[in-house]
């Protein structure tokens, strides 16, 4: 993910590439999300697998909802 985020910021920066609306708000808001999962993990240690299952699903649809506003 992060090297998605840094390819698409310099995609962005270098080449002046117009991303669609949405498509940077999903791909920062995963990035965001795998943070705060990480911040998480010791906190929940006990329901580890809890939080990286729900926290992998989450990240997966904003994902596929981020090719999908690509694609259009």
């Amino acid at each position: 993910m992060f090297v998605q985020v840094c390819l698409g910021v310099g995609l962005v920066a270098g080449q002046h590439v117009k991303p669609p609306q949405f498509h940077m708000l999903y791909g920062f808001t995963a990035f965001a999300a795998i943070g705060i999962i990480y911040a998480y993990r010791a906190q929940l240690k006990h329901r580890i697998y809890l939080l990286y299952g729900l926290g992998g699903l989450f990240i997966m649809g904003l994902g596929i909802r981020a090719m999908l506003v690509g694609n259009t």
